[in-house]
């Protein structure tokens, strides 16, 4: 993908996430991508709909918690702005004392409703624009209430997590969910604020968010002299902190079956313990 316009060749050996799904052909058929205004009543979301402008673009986000509560952004796997980021930035805001969390939407309201157009949505994602997306998304934090400012994410929104530990210096902490950057759109041993990151054992998605990804950042990790943690999860596979009925069942029908609610836990756990230490004023 499209990584970088001097970089097309990270594509396959990157970010091909779809290669190391196994989906069911009853469960995910190619259909249309949908807006992301469509996933979700509006009548019934908690969330506030807000635009952030930077440089010559505009694009929507999505707030809930307190008003002056820390901030935290929370960034998309590659389906884009669904249900199960939706419930994640939910569940955060309400950890510990409180956070008021953001997700920016970084494909400008499509979501991806099967393997394929999320492949094809990621691939399409200018991932430097993206991390001014972040850039402004903290930065709309920090001038509305929140004095410190985190940063999280899933999968793509992992990588760019981390991404944004190296070349955000608003940010004050980062919390990467299996995802690494490749080091042409940023070096983790260049990182400048604490990264915290959590890895499936069972993760088979090659120099992404395997094993061999996750021992790489820690090696990386120690030579940016920032505090760390890298925590690897046995038996559990890519996305194991999608655990509601519906992502579940799409973990399924991608051949990951495992469900550890043990791991589950213990990686909210030390997330809001790592949160409240680096945010708390």
């Amino acid at each position: 993908m499209a990584l970088l316009a001097r970089a097309k060749t990270l594509t396959s050996r990157t970010f091909s996430l779809a290669k190391s799904f196994n989906p069911t052909k009853s469960s995910f058929r190619l259909q249309a991508i949908r807006s992301s205004s469509m996933a979700d009543s509006a009548s019934s979301s908690p969330f506030k709909k807000i635009q952030i402008k930077r440089d010559d673009t505009t694009f929507d986000a999505y707030v809930v918690g307190n008003e002056d509560a820390p901030g935290i952004v929370v960034l998309q796997e590659w389906w884009g702005v669904d249900f199960e980021i939706k419930n994640h930035a939910v569940k955060i805001s309400q950890l510990g004392s409180g956070y008021k969390t953001l997700i920016p939407d970084l494909y400008r309201g499509k979501v991806g409703l099967d393997v394929a157009e999320a492949q094809h949505l990621m691939d399409g994602l200018d991932w430097q624009g993206a991390v001014k997306d972040i850039h402004a998304s903290v930065s709309w934090l920090k001038a509305n209430g929140s004095k410190k400012v985190g940063v999280t994410g899933y999968c793509m929104g992992g990588a760019l997590s981390i991404a944004s530990a190296v070349l955000v210096p608003e940010v004050d902490t980062a919390v990467a969910f299996y995802g690494v950057p490749p080091s042409q759109l940023a070096d983790p041993s260049q990182a400048k604020v604490p990264v915290q990151a959590h890895f499936g054992e069972l993760d088979n998605i090659v120099g992404f968010s395997d094993v061999t990804a996750a021992k790489s950042l820690e090696e990386n990790l120690k030579v940016s002299g920032v505090p760390y943690e890298v925590h690897v999860y046995p038996g559990a596979s890519h996305a194991f902190m999608n655990t509601s009925p519906d992502g579940i069942k799409r973990r399924k029908d991608m051949g990951m079956n495992d469900e550890n609610e043990a791991a589950v836990e213990l990686a909210w756990s030390r997330f809001s313990s790592w949160m409240n230490r680096y945010l708390s004023s």
